[in-house]
């Protein structure tokens, strides 16, 4: 990326930039598995902003202390009597029978029954302890049950949320993109996503990868991507937020993905923005039908019925898979959803996504590809995307820029919205009223794809069942 577009970054996203150098930082976080959001976290914290130098002897010394480089001494030093401090991913618990509230700690061996938040920790962080993954900085210790003193519990005695910016100006955000033009924008994003936009050969490329972001800034939208191997796929959704889940491979069950009845506690669709199948073909479904049910209707309508407990969600979710490719890397059959699994064959389950991206046309990632300079820190940049969800104006533009023929298809024309919504919120967050509104650029790079990617799904589901027809609606600017 140009270095004058980057003092442009440093000029009007000053407190929310950073400077990326993989070089020298990978060694400092060599060994430790954090994810890119907390990472920045991290750097910002032992940035010098006017030099983009890193203290990294602090830096070092604060991993040192929060993250043990031998995890295995952490259950040693807790059973020996010491007050132990984590950063760490840990999961929540609410048990409303027994009205505890438990947390554990996968990476350290700590496990939901040995450990217990206290109601002052609790009632100290309100809506931040809830169910579901967060990532914070936890202090610990080893405590006797009040019932038993022979047996144990691990307790968090203090808890430091990770969240960094408490709250998103999304005024400060319009007016930021407005002096930038909109393929300065597109390389802003691709930086912030830690890729160098100069490793992209064409338009298209950019657009087909800045595609993936849609799932993080609009509710309930629904994707499809089949990709070769080596493009970046699990990167990008298991790095750049901590409101995704990722799944990758194994057993899924339906009490996993919605609501466990045993627990009676909510599953990972729930809590997370959006939750991506990786490596479909690798991912064994536990009980198909019950989970293609609850899947059919919470497509439809972001609800479904799990045993008599209506569940609803904003959360999206994506599929993506492998897909062979010619020598030429075109996919190999026209058939593109002979690449997936046979339990997400059926058109009638296939017919409720609404977009498709061609992971075929994107590049292969290499070490050139990953962004040195200045660009937007990610944990700020998921902050934007996360509160992005929330804001409606833009779906009501649309109504007021775009009309659909008389006898479209409902499912057709919430996808289309849907997708073309999502496209404008991370292209230009700046407009707001009609009058704001390129419409060249906005048919160009929000209605348009909007559609070719819906009639992609469209055209699929036609091959697999030709009773789906592959016609798409006229759709045309007012």
């Amino acid at each position: 990326m140009k270095e004058d577009l980057q003092q442009k970054v440093r000029q009007y996203f000053s407190a929310m930039s950073i400077y990326k150098d993989p070089k020298a930082t990978n060694s400092i976080f060599a060994g430790r598995n954090l994810p890119s959001f907390v990472k920045d976290y991290l750097l910002k914290r032992y940035l010098n902003i006017s030099t983009g130098e890193i203290d990294t002897l602090g830096l070092n010394a604060f991993l040192d202390k929060v993250i043990p480089a031998n995890g295995g001494t952490v259950k040693d030093d807790i059973l020996a009597g010491k007050e132990v401090t984590l950063l760490a991913r840990f999961s929540i618990y609410i048990d409303l029978v027994k009205g505890e509230k438990q947390f554990a700690i996968p990476d350290y061996g700590i496990k939901q029954r040995e450990g217990i938040i206290p109601d002052y920790v609790y009632a100290k962080h309100p809506g931040e302890l809830v169910d579901g993954e967060k990532w914070g900085i936890v202090k610990l210790c080893l405590l006797p049950d009040d019932d038993n003193d022979k047996k144990n519990h691990v307790r968090m005695v203090d808890f430091k949320p990770f969240k960094p910016y408490s709250s998103v100006d999304i005024e400060y955000l319009r007016e930021a993109r407005q002096h930038f033009t909109n393929e300065e924008w597109f390389d802003v994003l691709l930086s912030a996503m830690e890729y160098d936009p100069d490793g992209f050969t064409s338009m298209t490329q950019k657009m087909e990868f800045l595609t993936r972001l849609l799932i993080f800034i609009e509710p309930r939208l629904n994707v499809i991507e089949l990709a070769p191997k080596g493009t970046g796929k699990s990167y990008v959704f298991g790095n750049l937020s901590k409101y995704g889940w990722l799944v990758s491979g194994g057993k899924v069950t339906r009490a996993k993905l919605f609501y466990d009845k045993q627990k009676q506690q909510n599953g990972i669709i729930k809590n997370h923005d959006f939750t991506v199948f990786d490596e479909i073909q690798t991912i064994i479904f536990q009980e198909p039908a019950e989970i293609q049910a609850a899947l059919k209707s919470y497509l439809e309508s972001g609800k479904t019925t799990i045993d008599n407990n209506e569940f609803t969600s904003e959360c999206g979710l994506m599929l993506m898979g492998n897909i062979p490719l010619s020598a030429n890397r075109l996919p190999i059959s026209p058939n593109y959803f002979d690449s997936l699994p046979n339990n997400f064959k059926e058109s009638a389950l296939l017919d409720r996504f609404h977009s498709f991206i061609e992971g075929w046309k994107l590049p292969r990632v290499n070490d050139s590809m990953i962004f040195n300079g200045w660009t937007i820190n990610v944990e700020y940049f998921s902050e934007i995307l996360h509160t992005m969800r929330i804001q409606n104006s833009y779906g009501l533009l649309f109504d007021e820029l775009v009309e659909f023929e008389a006898k479209s298809d409902v499912r057709d024309s919430k996808a289309i919205k849907r997708i073309a919504t999502a496209y404008m919120k991370l292209f230009f967050p700046h407009w707001q009223k009609v009058e704001d509104v390129n419409k060249e650029m906005f048919d160009l790079y929000c209605l348009q794809p909007a559609i070719y990617r819906r009639g992609i799904i469209k055209e699929q589901c036609h091959l697999v069942d030709s009773e789906f027809k592959a016609r798409m609606p006229e759709v045309r600017l007012k």
